[in-house]
């Protein structure tokens, strides 16, 4: 279960990926089934990541957080 981090709404569409950019803003992503889509930065509010956490748009399309589990050394 994540956290909410982010104010700003997204509103998402069918076809596309949503991820948090290294610029630290929402872009969307066309899924290889889509045709005709570009990629493009869709939110407005900065984000800025913290390691040891994954960023993800929820449900709600708003910016959340979850801590991501530790792995041992190989």
């Amino acid at each position: 279960m994540g956290e909410k981090i982010g104010s700003e709404k997204i509103s998402r569409k069918n076809g596309y990926l949503y991820y948090i950019g290294k610029d630290g803003y929402v872009w969307e992503a066309p899924m290889k089934h889509t045709t005709g889509g570009r990629k493009g930065k869709v939110g407005t509010e900065k984000i800025s990541k913290t390691d040891g956490y994954m960023y993800y748009v929820d449900k709600a399309g708003y910016v959340a957080r979850a801590k991501m589990k530790r792995r041992g050394k190989k």
